[in-house]
């Protein structure tokens, strides 16, 4: 006879948790795997596992009112005629018009012309009104190769080769049947209302050579004018890096595992790829290794949220970052004012991910007209360049607390890590040692 003592509450399985019980459930109902869009929610090493060491006999620290401190960035000077010239190291990813509300895509070009910033466009081609309100605008070239034709690619200021992308690295893209409206599927000479999906690799190359190739085609096509981008997965950082540099790229995007996408399967978002904060060291080594480092620039996107993590990402090489689910949220993704209409969706605002659906209550991530009128792209613009303004201001501020003029001269020297993981990441000594992982000796 068993017995159960009144005083311990009954124990859940730490592997079986409410989750997975749930999600067992549920395919075992449907016979269909989940699809969702953003990044991965599980927990990994991040830039909160970092501190900064400020300056104080042993560093000269700069004052704030008196003392400049650059926060310039130009990008494609290897073999780009016409290099691009922001006045922020933050920029915007590349998300889709499709994926994304044409309210949403204007909001996302005004408000990274307003900060003197890039935006990109994603899959799906180029729509004039992105084209209208961005400054700087990068197009990406990807495998599906929806929307690509030669007149846009010389309208754009920069081409963006997408190899991989962080959530998804070594997968193709989705979208789904009710958000290919006549526009949408005009643009990618697709079938309206019928699901779609994206090749994972692109359809005249089997490998670095043919990258090569292509990148030398583009050239020939923007007259050598443009910036070439590679844009990778984090996944094997090192070697991508330096294949992508070889292939002949001015500017390599790397992407981690906390990137967000519209739509794809949950179990490939939350276990294919690395930490952004994994990747970034290897790849600034294979820069190092081939001569390359900030002569080939590297932007780093997956999970920035702050001008913290914006300065984290300089110190350890970066030349710039990139962002897609934070600008989002800036110009109004899960507002706690449509929190009534997301739990009629079955969510809650924060956590509401069915991007793939079209049903998004604030008319970002939809192709309903209803629901996209529901944007203001001005003022949701003007709300993304507030957004860049602090974070551009609040990378600054550490900056000059570590005694830095420009953003780029942050280094990794200038950092601590707080544990044992993200030390032996990021290759940062372990507060209050000259230790990390791997390093040998104390």
């Amino acid at each position: 006879m068993s017995y159960h003592n009144p005083f311990t509450p009954p124990r859940k399985s730490a592997t079986f948790d409410d989750y997975t019980l749930a999600e067992i459930r549920r395919a075992a109902a449907t016979g269909i795997y989940d699809i969702r869009g953003a990044g991965t929610k599980r927990k990994v090493p991040h830039f909160d596992d970092l501190l900064f060491l400020g300056a104080s006999i042993s560093r000269y620290p700069l004052e704030g009112y008196r003392e400049k401190c650059d926060t310039s960035v130009v990008l494609g000077t290897r073999f780009a005629k016409k290099p691009i010239y922001l006045k922020t190291p933050i920029t915007i990813a590349g998300m889709s018009f499709g994926a994304l509300s044409g309210n949403a895509k204007e909001a996302l070009g005004r408000g990274a012309t307003l900060a003197g910033t890039s935006t990109t466009t994603g899959d799906g081609g180029m729509t004039d009104e992105e084209r209208g309100h961005s400054q700087t605008l990068v197009y990406q070239y990807l495998p599906s190769r929806y929307g690509m034709n030669p007149k846009d690619l010389r309208r754009a200021d920069a081409i963006e080769v997408v190899v991989g992308q962080g959530a998804k690295p070594g997968g193709g893209g989705m979208l789904l049947g009710q958000k290919i409206s006549d526009r949408v599927a005009n643009m990618r000479n697709l079938p309206k209302g019928i699901d779609q999906r994206s090749a994972c690799r692109h359809p005249d190359w089997t490998g670095p050579d043919d990258l090569e190739i292509k990148i030398l085609e583009l050239r020939e096509i923007t007259d050598w004018e443009k910036p070439i981008y590679v844009k990778v997965g984090g996944a094997r950082p090192y070697y991508d890096t330096a294949l992508a540099v070889k292939a002949g790229a001015d500017v390599v995007v790397l992407d981690g595992m906390q990137g967000g996408t519209a739509a794809t399967q949950d179990v490939f978002i939350e276990n294919v790829g690395m930490p952004t904060l994994a990747c970034i060291r290897p790849a600034v080594q294979a820069l190092q290794d081939l001569g390359m480092h900030r002569k080939v620039q590297l932007i780093v996107s997956g999970g920035i949220r702050s001008g913290a993590d914006v300065a984290k990402a300089l110190a350890l090489g970066a030349d710039a970052v990139a962002i897609g689910t934070a600008a989002l949220v800036a110009i109004g993704d899960n507002d706690p004012k449509w929190e009534e209409e997301y739990q009629k969706l079955g969510t809650t605002a924060g956590a509401y991910d069915d991007w793939h659906e079209g049903k998004d209550p604030a008319g970002i991530t939809t192709q309903d007209p209803e629901l996209a009128a529901r944007l203001d792209p001005v003022a949701a613009g003007r709300r993304l360049a507030n957004y860049l303004k602090v974070m551009t201001l609040e990378a600054q501020t550490i900056a000059r607390a570590c005694g830095k003029n420009k953003l780029t001269n942050l280094e990794p020297e200038d950092l601590c890590a707080l544990t044992m993981e993200a030390a032996a990441m990021a290759q940062i000594p372990l507060a209050g040692t000259s230790w990390y992982p791997g390093k040998g000796g104390f």
